[in-house]
């Protein structure tokens, strides 16, 4: 099979760290081609002008530098939420579904640049690349994609270093030693891993968690707060509209004060293994609390079973990539039909950790009163029916206990 010709532009996403620099710098060096960097603003906290800064300097043909926040939120987290999904029934998919997004973002600046080839820093042992690349076929077919972890030789921090002073690649001093462990955010979540939380037998150290309290520490009155929703998604707090990422943000300096949204998790990685993460989704945990009080009054039993019955298939097709899978996007079309009267209120304590559901009400509301009290229901409700229901339902029980003791 014939070596692929080398790319003469590609476009990179770009954090501005050193990873992504010694990228930016090992594909200028290795193909002697044009380099184009997009950095994406998801609410990962972190200033942005510096990686423009830095890309200058590195020699970036060009330079893309987006807010994606609202669209984050709109089109990706919040219809994954109308699903209330969670992988192996814990992880709210924080680093998941931030991947399709990028992607997209990367493919279309590679057609509007004309890159012939798209680059990320993604290793090889993760579940980021899997993502990342499986996104970027679904949207371009035709595109290459580059991941210097599988080929370069540099598979030491010593080597990394190496390259970086050779190339006058500015390193932070603490970038020097090995950092304590690494981190991935956005508006959704926190993840940390590796290094001092490898071993899943030690209890992880309290200065790994960034956006919670500990809940031991968290204010000893509880909060209450009111989240509106219309057709699945939330849009005001305390009857104040807002836009999906603002919500998201105001969510998550509610819960993180009150220490909700931590999760210790060893996973089952895509790729084959078990790894271990430190996650905090402070607004996804209230979001996801609240979206459940709603639709217990405003979704039909029926629809809702279903809808649990496929969540975890749905919740594992974007752990592993599949956004863009016909098969994603089919349930999705289920899932959103669901929720065409999950419109109305959920009031939500939060307290020490903990975000409970204690109110709800909706127009919408499937919740009858009439039938279901202990006081005189006004022939709402024949108790006698109960006895035929019951007596059909128990027809093939008693058939089989019949024929199991005749047969004994």
């Amino acid at each position: 099979m014939a070596a692929q010709p080398a790319p003469k532009k590609v476009v990179l996403a770009y954090s501005g760290g050193l990873d992504t620099s010694i990228i930016l710098k090992w594909l200028q060096t290795e193909y002697g081609c044009e380099v184009v960097t997009f950095t994406a603003d998801l609410g990962q906290g972190e200033e942005l002008e510096p990686a423009r800064k830095k890309a200058e300097m590195m020699g970036a043909t060009s330079i893309h530098i987006e807010d994606l926040r609202e669209e984050f939120v709109r089109d990706f987290v919040f219809p994954m939420f109308r699903a209330n999904a969670l992988y192996e029934g814990l992880y709210l998919l924080g680093t998941s579904i931030a991947r399709p997004l990028i992607s997209k973002r990367l493919v279309e600046i590679a057609e509007a640049e004309g890159a012939d080839a798209v680059a990320h820093g993604a290793t090889g042992k993760g579940n980021d690349q899997v993502r990342f690349e499986l996104a970027a076929y679904a949207l371009n077919p035709e595109i290459k994609v580059i991941a210097p972890w599988r080929e370069w030789d540099l598979t030491s921090r010593t080597k990394l270093l190496e390259f970086a002073e050779q190339n006058q690649i500015p390193i932070a001093k603490d970038k020097r030693g090995e950092a304590p462990f690494s981190v991935d955010a956005n508006l959704l979540h926190t993840s940390s891993e590796g290094k001092v939380l490898e071993d899943p037998a030690d209890e992880a150290p309290e200065y790994v968690y960034q956006r919670t309290v500990a809940p031991e520490d968290a204010p000893n009155e509880p909060e209450i707060i009111e989240i509106g929703f219309e057709k699945g998604d939330a849009v005001s707090i305390n009857g104040e509209a807002m836009s999906p990422a603002t919500i998201l943000t105001r969510l998550n300096e509610l819960g993180g004060k009150h220490g909700v949204g931590r999760l210790d998790l060893v996973e089952n990685r895509f790729v084959g293994m078990k790894s271990r993460g430190i996650y905090e989704t402070p607004g996804g945990t209230v979001l996801l609390e609240a979206h459940r009080g709603i639709e217990q009054i405003t979704l039909d039993s029926g629809a809702g079973h279903l809808k649990d019955s496929i969540m975890p298939r749905y919740a594992e097709l974007i752990y592993n990539g599949f956004w863009f899978s016909p098969e994603r996007e089919m349930l999705q079309a289920l899932i959103d039909r669901s929720q065409e009267h999950v419109t109305g209120t959920v009031r939500v304590k939060l307290y020490k950790g903990s975000a409970r559901t204690i109110a709800r009400w909706s127009d919408h509301s499937l919740y009858s009163e009439a039938h279901v009290t202990f006081e005189e229901d006004a022939g709402a409700y024949d108790q006698v029916d109960a006895k035929g229901f019951i007596q059909l339902n128990a027809l093939r029980l008693k058939l089989l206990a019949a024929r199991d003791r005749r047969v004994k």
